[in-house]
């Protein structure tokens, strides 16, 4: 099974392949690249949602990754993390005001809301880990990323002293 489409930048760099100008140029040409033009937070979102939907974009659109059509997986993402938390909040304020009590029918009863608490906390981690993923927001997903990087050279041709004494 053949790996996963390079960008083309990231080939040339890597010098891995050997390809013509012209299919390199033809790559270029065609290759798709994400459109930063209008990246605005889904008008869905709270005030404090949207803040943090800029700060992620922001940070993804620096490494080139965030395009217009990402806005959506990153407000799911925004709004699952933000359900989340309050999940852990509504938990932790279950348990700071009640304790177990001594008699088993409402200790069954104190247990079974706790347990739909941890059920609502663990659902909204996984709609949040899931759109983190998608988007490089997790450090395995982020070990999967491939994005060039335009301030190193490109590898020397270990060839081209042979095609020098060839042609000189």
């Amino acid at each position: 099974m053949a790996g996963q489409r390079q960008p083309i930048e990231l080939v040339v760099k890597k010098g891995a392949k050997h390809l013509g100008k012209a299919e390199i140029e033809e790559r270029m040409r065609t290759e798709v690249k994400p459109c930063t033009d209008n990246i605005e937070p889904p008008s869905y979102l709270t005030a404090a949602q949207k803040r943090h939907f800029r700060e992620i974009a922001e940070q993804l659109d620096k490494i080139g990754i965030m395009g217009e059509t990402d806005t959506e997986t990153l407000a799911r993402y925004v709004t699952a993390e933000s359900q989340y938390r309050q999940a852990i909040r509504d938990a932790q304020a279950f348990r700071k005001k009640y304790r177990m009590p001594d008699g088993a029918e409402n200790a069954a009863e104190y247990v079974a809301l706790l347990d739909k608490l941890d059920k609502r906390i663990d659902r909204y981690f996984k709609q949040a880990h899931t759109a983190a993923s998608a988007l490089g927001l997790t450090i395995s997903s982020r070990c999967k990323l491939v994005v060039p990087q335009t301030d190193e050279a490109p590898k020397a041709n270990r060839f081209a002293a042979f095609d020098r004494q060839a042609s000189g």
